[in-house]
């Protein structure tokens, strides 16, 4: 019974930090633009004496959430790492197979989930979607369809995604444009490059905010461009364990620095 009450006082604490750092951080700016680099699943399975690949479908349960906590902010755009195009060439065949199972399970819930359509998100798949299995490919362009005319809000998956991948793609289009003579080289400046990335169709394709998980200092290959001046936040905890007051505490770590941008 004693251990009862202080499990009921620790969980009341939490929820009353919970609400106390949610109320202050909304005196504050809210970032425009939040990415997420979900790392850890993988480990948090281990620890749990679970199969590896099933920490993939406690961490979609995990974007379920921070999706919600996200439109309550009020945030305007999310990206989530949720491929690289490393992963897709370096891990067995057999985890890659159970994580696409849990990626069509997700999509489909996707498409008609109510948040989405309620807050009018447009959702877009950002990477090298021809390297997905064909049922994926073809889900991913039905909630991009689903989505499109919206403009509230923005999530971007990105989903056999390579930050220098991009920037390559990206170079060869300009390239292509200026050997048929669409646009002159005296024209070619970051505000028209930016037109030529997977990022295109954002008001903001510049994150504001990077979350990572796993309590590793890396970028890994993520929105090279796009990340130049991002502040970056290093979550010690995996994806699955990731918590609102995570999120909270990183958004109020990005409101205490001083942006200068170079300046």
């Amino acid at each position: 019974m004693r251990l009862f009450r202080g499990l009921l006082r620790l969980v009341g604490g939490y929820k009353i930090y919970e609400k106390v750092l949610e109320r202050e951080i909304k005196e504050g700016t809210i970032p425009n633009h939040v990415a997420f680099i979900l790392d850890g699943n993988r480990r948090w399975a281990r620890l749990q004496g679970m199969p590896s690949w099933a920490g993939y479908k406690e961490g979609a349960r995990k974007v379920d959430e921070v999706l919600s906590w996200c439109l309550d902010l009020n945030v305007k755009t999310v990206t989530l790492f949720v491929l690289s195009t490393e992963n897709i060439t370096r891990r067995p065949r057999d985890e890659l197979k159970k994580l696409y199972e849990v990626m069509e399970e997700n999509l489909k819930e996707k498409i008609g989930d109510e948040r989405i359509h309620e807050n009018r998100v447009r959702v877009k798949a950002i990477g090298n979607v021809d390297l997905l299995p064909e049922n994926i490919k073809q889900l991913l362009r039905k909630l991009e369809y689903a989505t499109k005319e919206y403009g509230d809000h923005y999530l971007n998956i990105a989903i056999a995604y390579g930050g220098r991948h991009e920037i390559v793609e990206a170079a060869k289009r300009l390239a292509r444009d200026a050997l048929e003579g669409k646009i002159t080289l005296e024209n070619v400046d970051e505000e028209l490059f930016k037109g030529y990335l997977y990022t295109s169709h954002l008001p903001n394709p510049y994150p504001d905010l990077i979350i990572r998980t796993s309590g590793e200092f890396r970028i890994s290959n993520f929105l090279l461009w796009q990340s130049a001046y991002s502040e970056v936040v290093v979550i010690d905890v995996y994806w699955p364990e990731f918590r609102k007051i995570d999120l909270l505490r990183a958004i109020r770590t990005y409101q205490r620095r001083n942006r200068r941008f170079g300046g």
